[in-house]
């Protein structure tokens, strides 16, 4: 995977490294090298109904600890995190961005988990798995997670910090100050569901990078330091990172 320039926004008045607001449901320590987080998994903002008509699932508390690296290093080569989740917010809920459904015309639902080659995108213009007003969902656990730019939590924070990456870089939202390097494809798919690449799976999408636009793992500088980006455009989270995954996410 080729590296793109990465992205400078100095201006925000962000104190990095630091967890710039509590929640009562999260606990988060830093000690011996780690960054480690608990949580029941339950934001404190307000979620949609659940379940719904893309989403049979209810909300439901959960017993989250994953911990991370408080010094990590960026590789050479990025790693594709195609499942599970890739970070957790600071309010401890997981971010998830990939699904793990495919387009599948033998299905009733038209998807199902068999491998087609055309992978369902959450964000995608449907909105077929009933995600809330906060860009997430609920998976048979009962697990709430985001997909997208996590609303109610951005509307709680003091800063642009939001979470951590599984590789211990921070994932921060600046809103349009930090531009994807990821664009539709143009003219329709060759195979498959056919139609126009419209965002509906990742595949109608492709790298192209360029001056001032985050590299292909939605990552570039902030006030000197390398983190992660939320956008509001695909790919709305990293879909790949630079360091060590840890244990847990997965």
């Amino acid at each position: 995977m080729k590296k793109s320039p990465l992205i400078v926004a100095s201006s925000f008045g962000l104190l990095l490294g630091a967890v710039n607001l509590s929640f009562a449901n999260v606990d988060i320590t830093k000690s011996s090298g780690k960054i480690c987080i608990k949580s029941d998994g339950l934001p404190e903002h307000s979620v949609g109904q659940f379940p719904n008509s893309g989403n049979p699932h209810s909300v439901r508390s959960q017993r989250i600890s994953v911990c991370v690296s408080s010094n990590p290093k960026k590789g050479s080569r990025a790693k594709e995190i195609n499942r599970g989740a890739l970070g957790i917010g600071l309010n401890g809920v997981m971010f998830r961005p990939e699904a793990a459904d495919y387009w599948d015309p033998s299905s009733p639902r038209g998807f199902s988990r068999r491998d087609t080659g055309w992978r369902i995108e959450p964000m995608g213009p449907k909105n077929i798995f009933g995600l809330d007003m906060n860009n997430a969902h609920v998976d048979k656990r009962g697990l709430y997670h985001y997909h997208g730019k996590p609303t109610g939590l951005l509307a709680k924070l003091n800063g642009s910090h939001v979470g951590y990456a599984a590789d211990g870089f921070e994932i921060h939202y600046i809103g349009s100050k930090a531009k994807s390097g990821w664009a539709l494809k143009s003219g329709t798919r060759p195979g498959g569901p056919g139609g126009r690449y419209d965002g509906t799976y990742i595949q109608d999408y492709r790298y192209v990078g360029g001056s001032g636009r985050l590299d292909q793992c939605n990552g570039g500088t902030l006030n000197g330091k390398f983190v992660y980006f939320v956008t509001d455009t695909y790919p709305f989270y990293p879909r790949c990172l630079w360091g060590k995954v840890a244990r847990g996410f997965n």
